[in-house]
């Protein structure tokens, strides 16, 4: 065993889904303002579910695609940012759920960068030894944090859950880390308290996703010992239309497929990336197999990428 791999991706949305023109019966906006600043026309906001229910539907899906009983799993990490509990956490109510019985777990909080840390940490474990097959998830509930008043950051946010299983494996499928954080941009998003609600400061996170960010990108392909023209498939954190197209465009990356679930989705945080991953494997647009750049960043300001083999 040299490393590890995805070999089951899932994803899950809660039903009910919140429109442009819903969103402008609450707050001062309308569905030309929205598309043109972010680029979003829908999201999904979850009514009576929680963390732990989107984390452990997307879970089930993902297991259920590999194949596998859940009482191969040996680690699940949940990456959120939004969960409410402390204890019993996350990953424990999910594998409790799922019927994991002696799991290491655990969750992660590093907000939007969150799913790459989580898929970076669980492929440490895999080669360390620690672990021999894990649930690696990403789950939101950013209506949580919302304040429907505000339209800078409303219109913006929604809530779903993604997740991948991930084994170990003689050919490494997941690619060295590139992560870190600009501590200097720390509080430019913020969910402070115990009755949170998200502030950012939107033109300085943009500014910096869309001059700091490529670099690191092409740092992650260099470290996996590929140039972005074999990249197949690109999947960045949903933030925003814009900061996707133009990371994306300094890239260099022609042959890839973009990601751009954020469109329907809205921004999910953490759930983001593995939730517009396995909807790009489920609808067939990337091969079994192919290189896919994973690049997450956002809060903290902390970001984290990797290049992946598809399942």
């Amino acid at each position: 065993m040299t490393g590890s791999r995805i070999v089951a991706l899932g994803h899950y949305q809660p039903p009910k889904v919140l429109t442009n023109d819903d969103l402008a019966k609450l707050v001062d906006t309308d569905d030309e303002w929205i598309r043109s600043r972010v680029g979003i026309r829908t999201r999904h906001i979850a009514e009576d579910e929680t963390v732990a229910d989107l984390a452990f539907r997307a879970a089930e899906k993902a297991l259920a695609t590999s194949g596998f009983d859940a009482s191969t799993i040996d680690l699940v990490v949940v990456a959120t940012c939004s969960a409410i509990d402390r204890s019993p956490y996350t990953a424990a109510q999910v594998a409790a759920r799922l019927g994991i019985a002696t799991p290491a777990a655990y969750d992660i909080n590093t907000v939007c960068s969150g799913f790459s840390y989580a898929l970076a940490t669980a492929d440490h474990a895999i080669r360390a030894g620690a672990a021999t097959r894990a649930l690696v998830i990403g789950a939101e509930k950013m209506s949580d944090t919302l304040d429907w008043t505000d339209r800078t950051t409303c219109v913006i946010f929604g809530d779903g859950a993604g997740a991948a299983v991930v084994e170990a494996s003689e050919e490494a499928g997941v690619g060295p880390v590139v992560w870190g954080t600009d501590t200097s941009k720390s509080d430019a998003v913020r969910i402070d308290g115990w009755d949170p609600t998200i502030s950012q400061q939107g033109q300085s996170v943009f500014r910096w996703a869309t001059t700091q960010i490529a670099p690191l990108a092409l740092q992650a392909c260099e470290k996996a010992g590929i140039t972005p023209a074999e990249l197949e498939g690109f999947v960045p954190h949903q933030a925003n239309l814009r900061i996707i197209d133009a990371i994306a465009a300094k890239i260099g990356a022609p042959n890839a497929v973009v990601a751009r679930d954020v469109v329907d989705s809205g921004n999910t945080s953490a759930a983001s990336i593995p939730l517009a991953l396995s909807k790009l494997v489920e609808r067939g647009e990337l091969r079994s197999g192919a290189p896919v750049l994973l690049l997450g960043f956002g809060g903290g300001l902390a970001y984290a990428g990797q290049v992946v083999r598809c399942p």
